[in-house]
């Protein structure tokens, strides 16, 4: 009889199955789509002080307040919108994150228009290559301290090295899945 039991990373809730699909399908994931890298740094920020596994359980709630998560919709939101958003009970009604969302969208529109791609932006600091490491190594590295600082220069909010750190695991700039997961290295 096969054995089909997988291992997976040890951050995993076992008992999420939100958790379990996030990191089979899209954890560590090259992620190219400016929408999809959008997304991700978007809920990365908002997960500043929180789990993952908090923001995870909440992204349709996000998805549905922030237009399917539409960086130019989100770019455009006013004052109305922002109130709109802090009453709404199915996000992280934080009033700094919310601005900086909004400001951070813009930001974001801009880097598109000056590389053609947020994707060209982000990839180009590994020269489009994926750095394998495990994930209990470290919560920062001179690649988060360098994109960090350069998002936070063009004056994006929430984008710390640590969180910048995460971003990079979650769109698989870096893959860091531990040895022992099947998914380190495309065991899979």
């Amino acid at each position: 009889m096969e054995n089909t039991e997988r291992h997976r990373c040890f951050w995993v809730n076992m008992k999420n199955p939100l958790y379990i699909q996030y990191h089979d399908t899209e954890w560590g994931v090259p992620q190219h789509s400016d929408k999809k890298l959008w997304e991700l740094l978007m809920l990365e920020s908002f997960q500043a002080g929180l789990s993952w596994e908090c923001i995870l359980n909440k992204r349709e709630g996000f998805r549905k307040a922030f237009d399917d998560f539409d960086v130019e919709k989100i770019s455009r939101y006013g004052e109305e919108k922002y109130l709109q958003l802090l009453a709404d009970p199915n996000i992280i009604r934080n009033k700094l994150k919310i601005k900086a969302c909004i400001t951070n969208s813009k930001i974001f529109r801009k880097i598109q228009e000056e590389y053609g791609s947020f994707d060209t932006y982000i990839w180009g600091f590994t020269e489009r290559q994926v750095i394998f490491e495990s994930c209990d190594i470290r919560t920062s590295s001179p690649l988060s301290d360098e994109i960090s600082k350069d998002l936070k220069k063009r004056g994006m909010k929430f984008v710390g090295t640590v969180i910048i750190y995460s971003y990079l695991q979650a769109i698989g700039i870096l893959n860091a899945h531990t040895k022992d997961c099947d998914w380190y290295k495309g065991k899979l």
